[in-house]
C-alpha cells in the first residue's frame, strides 16, 4: 500500500476506533500471585489463552535519521493451570517477528514468566522460577519498580500497561503470607548470567538476573484512609526504601503517592562507569478522576534526583553538538535499559474511555512533557472490540529541539495498525 495512502487510512481509523484500557494501580501486594494481564476479548473459564497480531508500522524520521517502516506478526500466550490441589503452573509467552523495510528479519522471544507455585492454604504462597515482579502506584513512571531494570526486551507500543506486562520476569523464590488486613512478601532473586544477550530467542538472564537482588514488601490496612506498602530492596552497593499508598479522595477521584530513596550512584555516574553514591529519591504524585460514562483521565507529575539536572543535561547535550557524543549516547542507553526519566522533573496527562460513545469502542491517550528541556510526546490509540478479535491504530509524536528528551528520537512521528485475532 502506498504510504500516504494508509497513513490516511491510519488517520480515519483514529477518529473512530478505541483503545487500552487504563492502568490499575490497585495494590498488587495483596494478590496470593501475579496474575498474567487477559486481552480484552480473551475467552472466559479456561486455563490458557492467546493470540495472534498483524500490524504495520510507517514512520516519519527526522532529517537525516534512517527510520525504516514495517511489520510485525507476534504471537502470545498464557498458560495458568492447577497440577494438583495447592499446586499452580504458570507460562507466559510472546514472540515478535519483524521484517524491516532494507533490513535483515528478526524474531524476539520474550518468556514473561515461567514458574512453580505452591499455596499449601489460603494464607500463604510459595513461587519458584521466572515472575514479572510489578510494583508502584504510578502510572507512566514508577520508582519502587525495582525489578523492571532490564526487563524490556521487544517494545510494540508506547502504552504504559503494555510496557510493564509485556517484559521478561526474573528468575527468583517469592513466598508470601496474607492476613486479614494486610500482606508480607520476600522475594530473593540470584546472579544468573553477566551481560544482557542479543540473541533474540536468549532467555537473557544476564538482563533479568545480573547480580544477587531481594526484596521485602509490606501492607497493612490502619483504615480506610491510611493503607501504604511499604518495600525494603538491596541490590549490591546500594539499599532502597519505597512506598506506595492510593487514597479515594471523593466518589470520582483516587490520589496517589509513590516513592523510593537510598544510598544510589546517579544515573550520569552509572553511564560513564563511576561511583558518586549518595542519598538520592524519586517519587511520583498524581490523581486519577473517573466519570459514571467510562472516562479515566490522570494528571501525574514524576521526580528523581539521580537523573541529569538541567546544568548536567546541557552539558551532555553541548558535547554532543560538538562531536563527543559518546557520554551522551551511553547516558541514553542507560535511560532504556533502567526504564528510566532522562531529567529530574516530568509530567504526564493520560486518558482512557472505555466503550467512547458504543459498546466495544476505546480509545486512549497520553501528554508526556519534559519539566527540564521542555520537550514532550503525544500518543494516541484507538482500539475495536469484538468477540474474537481487536483492530486497533496508534500515533505517536515526538517533539522538542534536537538532542533534547524527545526531540531526539530519530522518528518525529509513528504510525501503526494491528489486527489481533484471539483463540
Amino acid at each position: 500500500m502506498h504510504a500516504m495512502t494508509l497513513r490516511a487510512a491510519t488517520f480515519a481509523l483514529l477518529c473512530v476506533a478505541p483503545v487500552a484500557q487504563a492502568i490499575d494501580a490497585d495494590d498488587a501486594a495483596l494478590q496470593l500471585a501475579d496474575q498474567p494481564q487477559a486481552p480484552s476479548a480473551a475467552p472466559e473459564q479456561r486455563d490458557w489463552r492467546g493470540y495472534a497480531e498483524f500490524a504495520v508500522g510507517l514512520a516519519q524520521p527526522r532529517a537525516e535519521a534512517d527510520v525504516p517502516d514495517s511489520a510485525r506478526l507476534s504471537l502470545d500466550a498464557v498458560l495458568d493451570t492447577a497440577l494438583a490441589p495447592g499446586w499452580r503452573l504458570v507460562l507466559s509467552d510472546r514472540l515478535d517477528g519483524w521484517a524491516w523495510s532494507g533490513q535483515a528479519d528478526r524474531a524476539i522471544n520474550t518468556l514473561r514468566e515461567a514458574y512453580l507455585g505452591w499455596q499449601p492454604d489460603a494464607q500463604t504462597a510459595v513461587d519458584l522460577g521466572r515472575v514479572n515482579v510489578r510494583y508502584g502506584a504510578g502510572l507512566g513512571y514508577n520508582p519502587s519498580d525495582f525489578f523492571k531494570v532490564g526487563a524490556l526486551r521487544s517494545v510494540t507500543s508506547a502504552d504504559p500497561q503494555a510496557l510493564r506486562e509485556n517484559r521478561q520476569g526474573s528468575v527468583l523464590l517469592r513466598g508470601q503470607r496474607l492476613w486479614d488486613s494486610g500482606a508480607l512478601t520476600a522475594i530473593w532473586s540470584p546472579e544468573l548470567g553477566g551481560e544482557p544477550s542479543d540473541d533474540g530467542i536468549s532467555l537473557n538472564l544476564g538482563a533479568t538476573n545480573p547480580f544477587e537482588r531481594w526484596l521485602l514488601v509490606a501492607s497493612h490496612r490502619f483504615s480506610e484512609l491510611i493503607d501504604p506498602q511499604w518495600l525494603l530492596y538491596s541490590e549490591p552497593g546500594s539499599v532502597l526504601a519505597g512506598m506506595n499508598w492510593s487514597v479515594l479522595l471523593n466518589d470520582a477521584m483516587v490520589g496517589y503517592v509513590e516513592f523510593a530513596g537510598g544510598r544510589q550512584s546517579s544515573l550520569l555516574a552509572r553511564s560513564q562507569g563511576e561511583d558518586d553514591a549518595a542519598f538520592r529519591a524519586a517519587w511520583v504524585a498524581g490523581a486519577t478522576w473517573t466519570t459514571a460514562f467510562k472516562l479515566s483521565v490522570t494528571l501525574e507529575y514524576q521526580r528523581d534526583n539521580a537523573a541529569a539536572d538541567a546544568d548536567q543535561w546541557k552539558a551532555l547535550q553541548n558535547d554532543a553538538q560538538q562531536g563527543a557524543a559518546a557520554d551522551y549516547a551511553r547516558y541514553r542507553q542507560l535511560l532504556g535499559t533502567r526504564q528510566a526519566l532522562a531529567t529530574r522533573e516530568s509530567a504526564m496527562l493520560y486518558a482512557s474511555w472505555q466503550d467512547a460513545g458504543v459498546a466495544g469502542l476505546d480509545l486512549a491517550g497520553y501528554w508526556r512533557r519534559d519539566l527540564v528541556d521542555a520537550s514532550w510526546q503525544a500518543w494516541l490509540q484507538a482500539r475495536w472490540r469484538t468477540s474474537v478479535a481487536d483492530l486497533t491504530a496508534q500515533w505517536l509524536y515526538n517533539h522538542g529541539e534536537a538532542l533534547s528528551n524527545y526531540g531526539a528520537a530519530p522518528a518525529r512521528q509513528r504510525w501503526q495498525l494491528a489486527l489481533t485475532h484471539y483463540f
